[in-house]
């Protein structure tokens, strides 16, 4: 029974996500407000128009593969940050509440804000499937950059640190090679 629950699931899952409109490179994203585990207000466009870019990660406090990712989410905002660059952590996850997304946050040192999706709304716009997932955008709203943080989850097999790499590459005012390499982690547990 358990593992026809799963595959329901599973197959759910799937047909759900064919139901997301894709943003395509170049797309205007779409504008969001919304709050940090701490009440203050952001406001996406508002963050792009202070900031050459703005990096946007889709993260879970639960996903093992998200959290795999924790230290190098930070590293990314301490060097990038410095840069104009902001970055905003958005958990959609409907069992993951403000508290639990405080705690974490406050654990690993995220010093970039982890905003609430309350009924994934900013997911589903962004057709974001699984933690952790990245988009890049300018400060004109345009996407420039959408997928994987790096290839590997265990840190000392990458060989491909995308996202660096493509940010790095826009602050020098370069074409970036690969702007969409697919993400991968946990589904975004979606309310229905």
């Amino acid at each position: 029974m358990k593992h026809i629950l799963l595959l329901l699931f599973f197959s759910f899952s799937i047909a759900f996500s064919g139901d997301l409109k894709d943003l395509n490179i170049g797309d205007a994203v779409p504008s969001f407000a919304l709050k940090n585990y701490d009440g203050k207000d952001y406001n996406i466009q508002k963050v792009m128009k202070e900031n050459k870019f703005t990096v946007v990660m889709f993260i879970s406090t639960q996903c093992p593969v998200s959290n795999a990712y924790n230290e190098r989410m930070e590293k990314l905002y301490e060097t990038f940050s410095k840069k104009s660059v902001a970055f905003i952590g958005i958990n959609a996850n409907k069992a993951e509440d403000t508290v639990a997304i405080a705690k974490h946050a406050k654990e690993h040192g995220f010093l970039f804000p982890v905003l609430k999706d309350f009924r994934n709304k900013v997911a589903d716009q962004y057709a974001a499937q699984v933690t952790p997932e990245a988009f890049v955008v300018n400060a004109q709203g345009k996407l420039l950059y959408h997928g994987r943080i790096d290839d590997n989850r265990n840190p000392a097999k990458v060989t491909s640190s995308d996202l660096s790499d493509a940010l790095t590459k826009l602050l020098e005012g370069k074409e970036i090679t690969s702007s969409a390499p697919k993400a991968f982690g946990c589904s975004i547990k979606r309310i229905e």
